[in-house]
């Protein structure tokens, strides 16, 4: 049997050995997060908890893993920019929450940039594997905003509050070998080895006893699942107001600029 797959940004391949692949499939763009492609993470990861398999494999094609929310489509909005920004937020939000209340193991692949929204979409992984080249930056209150997808839920408990404040607040960079000795990642392989890697961990996952596998990632998310709820929406709610305000939109529109000079 062949794999099956389907089409768009956001894309899912179920293979014969029970592996059930969600990709992130938008490199022209960083795989970065404008309200369409949130919104097909969101319904995509839904229609993927339906029907898990006996492991999930969540990677992206390119040479970005996900640069966050797409700062093209924030920008220029004006009075609608805190609406637009909260819509993304809370569509990236119920992906985040589906996919950390998969029944079965999740395994997360990040090559290249992990930025913003990224991050917290890369660290939603059992096992999170990252390429020696990742590279891991929150890079919100660079541009005015605060973090979403769960980074700041995430960040305390695998790194403890000390580094998590490090990272949010300074935007230091983290290299995969980095987030590995950090403990932000399970860990670091060769950029040549990170797919094989990633797609051989999930399909033993996949083989493996399905039902002691599922309970005990039961155990490891009790009563966690609607900690986290709650604090996505705090941190939509937080960031969607700061995106309303000036200084925020300023700092979108020069870093773009930036960008386009460099």
């Amino acid at each position: 049997m062949s794999p099956t797959a389907s089409t768009g940004p956001v894309r899912t391949v179920r293979h014969p050995d029970g592996v059930v692949e969600l990709r992130l499939d938008d490199p022209g763009r960083g795989n970065a997060l404008d309200l369409t492609t949130a919104e097909a993470l969101r319904d995509t990861a839904s229609e993927v908890a339906a029907d898990p398999g006996g492991a999930v494999l969540l990677r992206t094609t390119g040479g970005s893993f996900c640069l966050g929310g797409d700062l093209r489509a924030f920008a220029g909005r004006g009075a609608e920019t805190g609406a637009y920004v909260h819509a993304v937020a809370s569509a990236a939000h119920i992906a985040i929450q589906v996919l950390y209340e998969l029944p079965v193991p999740l395994v997360t692949a990040v090559r290249g940039a992990a930025a913003g929204g990224g991050i917290g979409l890369a660290l939603v992984g059992d096992v999170v594997l990252a390429a020696w080249s990742a590279r891991f930056r929150l890079a919100y209150t660079a541009i005015g905003l605060t973090p979403d997808c769960g980074a700041s839920w995430f960040l305390p408990r695998l790194v403890g509050p000390r580094r998590a404040a490090d990272l949010i607040l300074t935007n230091r960079v983290l290299t995969g070998d980095d987030a590995e000795q950090w403990g932000l990642v399970s860990r670091s392989v060769a950029d040549a080895e990170l797919d094989d890697t990633a797609r051989r961990t999930a399909a033993e996952l996949a083989a493996g006893a399905g039902g002691a596998l599922r309970a005990a990632k039961g155990l490891l998310r009790r009563g966690t699942g609607d900690d986290l709820r709650r604090h996505l929406a705090e941190e939509a709610r937080s960031i969607a107001a700061l995106a309303d305000g000036r200084d925020a939109q300023d700092r979108m529109t020069s870093f773009l600029a930036a960008k386009s000079v460099s």
